[in-house]
């Protein structure tokens, strides 16, 4: 006994079954395809405006901020340098003093405590020049040489560059924007000033944040809005098509119920239109067949008493002449024949009325197949001689007893014989059974003149000849097939046939151990061994 599966095993079975559920659901509902398409494309259309919706309001703050910015560092640097030139320098502390002052009035002036200065390399030694400052926010690299470097090469210009700060949170986005000023009497001091731009990257994730739940929305309401347009025109063509189900499954009073005057109330109105004619159309159908139906079973029922007074007469006649002339012996003959042949046809007639109206019945006993193909070859050996045929049974399985109507199952087994014989051009006849769990069957194999793909196809039809030219010598009627046909159907089972032009042809019935059953598989190939074109095979003694 197995044991039952683990939580974590149920939830990765399910995991994988998910997919092919989703494919299968895909495939056959309209409705789930169309809402995820439309959620689908949706989708796609928020990402592509929110990205560029973003991008574009990152680069106006920035790009706001950054004239913001440059504005600020502009005022202060022209106020740093009016003081310098405006300062009586005259000593050491005088310029310390001065360059104090300056410290203060840049972090006063521009609103940022994240200030730096130092003098510029490559002056001459100046023992009154004050020594450099920088914030301890400006540590660790965030000035960089390209930076330095761009503004020792222009004075009175201002240079700026993207770095990243360390603020109380975390390392937030900056702005260093640095300018090269000339103080009197101690030469050439780079000057910068850095500013936060968190407010602005706030108002970026703010506007981001906003963006994503409209985004989020707009698809839930995207998809509600498909949904509901979905199945207001989805739902008449689903009720079509299970209107039309229904009719196919031969419920002809179904309709659709009409309402509205719009472009679906018209599919209503058409479909039910033609349901009408349709179901009228099979009525009269219908009723021309109970007609024919009728016609062929009482014509056939009336013929019969004409027929046992022609047929008695006919015997009368036919034991009697050898005792009239040659030519009134041969018109008995062939009056008698003929009358043996409408016989036939009539029975025939008779059998495929009871099948087209549905009143056959099936009468069931345990038989052998191989025993009853034995007694159907033993009542046709005459006429096998007179064609010169020699009827072989191969029987290596199948003489298990099976459930069938055994008149039935005869009269098959002896119409391909006998058609064998018909168009089997004096060669040898194989009769194979054979059986498995499922199924028995039976082939008879013939080496005459075969038939094309094309005939194939029609040989079970009613009244259906390869060549009707062709002289018959054992008088069918035309309907042996179809009645064949008719009789395997009634079990359950099938006919079907191989055939080849100068190759013979090999005719397969196939029933079901149960009568009513399917047969799942067949005990004998419908294509013969010697499909090949080897001939037919030589027994032990003959001639090689």
């Amino acid at each position: 006994m197995s044991s039952p599966l683990s939580v974590a095993e149920l939830g990765l079975s399910q995991v994988r079954t998910w997919p092919s559920r989703v494919r299968e659901l895909w495939r056959r509902s309209l409705r789930f395809r169309t809402v995820s398409i439309t959620v689908g494309l949706t989708l796609v259309a928020v990402l592509a405006s929110g990205v560029y919706m973003s991008i574009s309001v990152r680069n106006d703050l920035f790009s706001s901020r950054l004239s913001q910015v440059l504005d600020d560092s502009g005022r202060t640097m022209s106020s740093v340098q009016r003081l310098f030139e405006s300062a009586d320098i005259n000593d050491r502390v005088a310029i310390t003093t001065v360059m104090n002052t300056v410290r203060n009035q840049l972090a006063a002036t521009s609103s940022s405590q994240l200030i730096a200065g130092y003098r510029a390399p490559g002056q001459e030694y100046n023992p009154y020049a004050p020594q450099g400052f920088r914030s301890s926010e400006l540590a660790g690299g965030v000035l960089t040489p390209d930076l330095r470097n761009v503004v020792q090469d222009g004075i009175g210009e201002q240079w700026w560059q993207s770095v990243t700060l360390k603020g109380a949170s975390g390392e937030v986005p900056g702005v260093i924007v640095g300018q090269l000023v000339d103080v009197p009497g101690a030469g050439q001091y780079e000057f910068y000033i850095a500013f936060d731009l968190s407010d602005s990257e706030r108002t970026l994730q703010f506007l981001q944040q906003t963006m994503l739940i409209v985004g989020f929305a707009l698809l839930l309401l995207v998809g509600a809005v498909a949904w509901v347009v979905v199945r207001l025109v989805v739902e008449p063509i689903t009720i079509a098509a299970e209107t039309s189900q229904r009719l196919a499954d031969g419920d002809l009073g179904v309709r659709i119920r009409e309402t509205g005057a719009d472009e679906l109330a018209t599919l209503a109105r058409s479909f039910n239109g033609m349901a009408d004619s349709l179901q009228q159309r099979i009525r009269e159908l219908a009723d021309l067949s109970l007609v024919q139906q009728r016609f062929v079973s009482d014509v056939s029922h009336e013929l019969r008493t004409p027929l046992t007074t022609i047929r008695l007469a006919d015997d009368v006649i036919y034991d009697q002449r050898h005792s009239f002339a040659p030519a009134t012996t041969r018109t008995a003959e062939l009056l008698h024949t003929q009358v043996e042949r409408f016989e036939l046809l009539l029975d025939d007639l008779l059998e495929i009325s009871r099948y087209d109206a549905g009143s056959v019945q099936l009468e069931l006993e345990p038989t052998n197949l191989a025993t009853l193909a034995q007694d159907c070859i033993d009542g046709m050996e005459a006429l096998a001689a007179e064609r010169g045929t020699d009827i072989r049974l191969v029987a290596p399985g199948g003489h298990n007893q099976v459930e069938m109507d055994p008149r039935r199952i005869r009269r098959i087994v002896r119409n391909l014989i006998g058609n064998a014989i018909e168009h089997g051009e004096g060669g040898p006849i194989v009769v194979t059974v054979d059986s498995n769990a499922d199924a028995v069957a039976l082939t008879v194999r013939d080496y005459g003149l075969g038939m094309s793909e094309a005939d194939a196809e029609h040989v079970f039809d009613r009244f259906w000849r390869a060549d009707p030219s062709r002289r018959r010598t054992i008088g069918g009627t035309g309907l042996g097939l179809a009645i064949s046909t008719e009789d395997a159907s009634l079990h359950g089972g099938e006919i079907d046939v191989w055939s080849r032009p100068a190759a013979g042809s090999n005719f397969r019935l196939t029933l079901p151990r149960t009568p009513g059953g399917a047969v799942m598989s067949y005990p004998l190939d419908r294509v013969p061994d010697d499909a090949d074109g080897s001939g037919p095979p030589i027994r032990q003694g003959d001639d090689a």
